[in-house]
């Protein structure tokens, strides 16, 4: 009897094992199209190397991030939690070259709290994608909205983008800021100022 779904199964492993053949014969290919020679000896296993470094640059597609969303009782803390100056690699999704720079992440809990290195690792699993600075601040802050339902959740990222670095522009010391802003971060009261206060002056102090 038919079985569609381990012929299914069947046909992904065999896609699995025949992927690293693919992306290396693309890029000798694509070594010979700027006019090098993809045969020569430096080159031979670049392909190899690159398909290894991809499959840990772009690791966050086979991670998901809201499964690290377990929570513990606040206990009656109610004020800012902060992690400041979490170092982010990610690379943009329009000419596929890094940027590079540190996210900050604070929240305001309700009754729930989560592991400090949690935060850090939501910033790695959603970096490690095809991203744009804006969308993975956005990103990193819904994460943890839909996850601890906060009273509000601020994520700003500041990074360097090489593709204004090594080509276009050519600007070295541009630096893009990002802010993504939920809850009370946006309410136009005393203390969603004050929460804004706090927060923007942490991540500007040492």
């Amino acid at each position: 009897m038919y079985n569609r779904n381990k012929e299914i199964q069947r046909k992904e492993i065999i896609l699995k094992l025949q992927r690293p053949f693919i992306v290396g014969d693309f890029f000798r290919r694509f070594f010979d199209y700027i006019g090098d020679d993809s045969t020569r000896e430096g080159l031979k296993e670049t392909p190899v190397r690159i398909v290894s470094a991809w499959e840990e640059i772009f690791s966050g597609y086979n991670q998901d991030p809201d499964r690290l969303m377990k929570t513990f009782q606040s206990d009656g803390y109610n004020q800012l939690v902060l992690l400041k100056d979490i170092e982010l690699y990610s690379m943009c999704e329009h000419h596929m070259l890094p940027f590079i720079g540190k996210a900050h992440v604070g929240y305001i809990p309700k009754d729930k709290v989560i592991g400090i290195s949690k935060i850090a690792r939501i910033v790695d699993i959603l970096s490690r994608r095809l991203q744009i600075q804006e969308r993975l601040t956005d990103q990193i802050s819904e994460c943890l909205w839909e996850g601890l339902k906060p009273v509000g959740v601020a994520c700003v990222i500041e990074a360097q983008h090489l593709c204004m670095r090594m080509r276009g522009v050519g600007k070295q010391n541009s630096i893009m800021k990002t802010s993504s802003l939920k809850g009370i971060f946006i309410e136009k009261t005393d203390f969603g100022s004050s929460a804004r206060s706090e927060f923007f002056n942490l991540i500007k102090g040492n």
